[in-house]
């Protein structure tokens, strides 16, 4: 596949990944070539996680931190030392023949940290995961959500939802990358508390960390930490129907169901509404200064 100036190797392209639907890693690897333009501004400069799935979604999948030593040069890398003394060299992703390039290993999903080079440390967006806890809850996810983007609002924070692609709703909100993971972890802790406080019903809206207390909609926050990563937006989950994290307009979170974006509609959603994210990273605020709003001592 010709990318810009590079060739990208694309293997067996007809290699079924998902049975259900017939799609193969060569509709895979051209949808992540078709909405690239979109994908990328969420990708770029980060520590990309490959998650691969060699037999498709039905098969075992395996996780690869470290990015193959003999990788083009159109894909980017980045040295990472962990607290435990490992390291590793991550992946970027900056371009789309390096998009294509990480499909064609059978990265199905998109999986980046919430930093960037050279900042890795200072998270450049706050996270709030609305996480089920039970089947049958996606109503209360919707709600809970709305409650969220009041709170961001208050906050003086714009926010992006997008379904998971999986079960949840994904909530980001951009921030200057100044603070260090701990300290945007614990104003998240705090605002997913404020929006459990204002639903007033544990079995809707929940903090609670140990699972098997849980009863409503997990209210998460524990994303916001280092070495976590997300399924950014536009990625393809590993379900059945190719299911798509697809970033939403705030009218539409209300009524959205989370299986109507997929590998196979998304193309068309595109074209008809456009990107609800588009310059969602430019002039993002400090937070530093929005710590006293919820009773929290700022970061010295």
């Amino acid at each position: 596949m010709r990318m810009g100036r590079w060739d990208v190797p694309i293997t067996n392209p007809e290699k079924t990944l998902f049975p259900e639907r017939g799609l193969t890693k060569g509709d895979l690897v051209t949808y992540y070539v078709d909405v690239a333009d979109c994908a990328l501004p969420h990708l770029r400069h980060r520590p990309f996680h490959m998650k691969r799935f060699p037999n498709g979604v039905d098969g075992e999948f395996f996780h690869q931190k470290r990015v193959p030593a003999k990788h083009p040069e159109y894909v980017g890398e980045v040295f990472v030392q962990f607290p435990s003394g490992h390291s590793t060299v991550f992946a970027i992703v900056d371009n789309a023949a390096a998009l294509a390039w990480v499909a064609n290993l059978n990265c199905i999903e998109l999986h980046t940290w919430s930093s960037r080079v050279p900042e890795i440390e200072r998270p450049d967006y706050l996270l709030i995961d609305l996480d089920p806890t039970t089947d049958g809850q996606w109503p209360f996810v919707r709600e809970i959500a709305v409650v969220v983007k009041e709170v961001m609002d208050e906050l003086g924070l714009r926010s992006y939802p997008k379904t998971s692609g999986a079960t949840g709703l994904h909530i980001l909100a951009p921030i200057k990358p100044e603070l260090e993971f701990p300290h945007v972890r614990r104003f998240a802790k705090a605002l997913a508390v404020e929006v459990e406080r204002r639903v007033g019903d544990q079995a809707i809206a929940t903090t609670t960390w140990k699972v098997a207390d849980r009863v409503g909609v997990f209210v998460d926050y524990g994303q916001n930490a280092r070495d976590r990563t997300i399924a950014s937006a536009y990625s393809v989950r590993p379900m059945p129907d190719a299911r798509v994290s697809a970033p939403l307009l705030w009218e539409e979170v209300p009524g959205v169901e989370p299986e109507a974006f997929t590998l196979e509609t998304m193309r068309a959603r595109i074209r008809e509404v456009g990107d609800p994210m588009k310059g969602m990273w430019r002039n993002a605020p400090s937070l530093r200064s929005r710590f006293a709003r919820l009773e929290l001592e700022p970061p010295s």
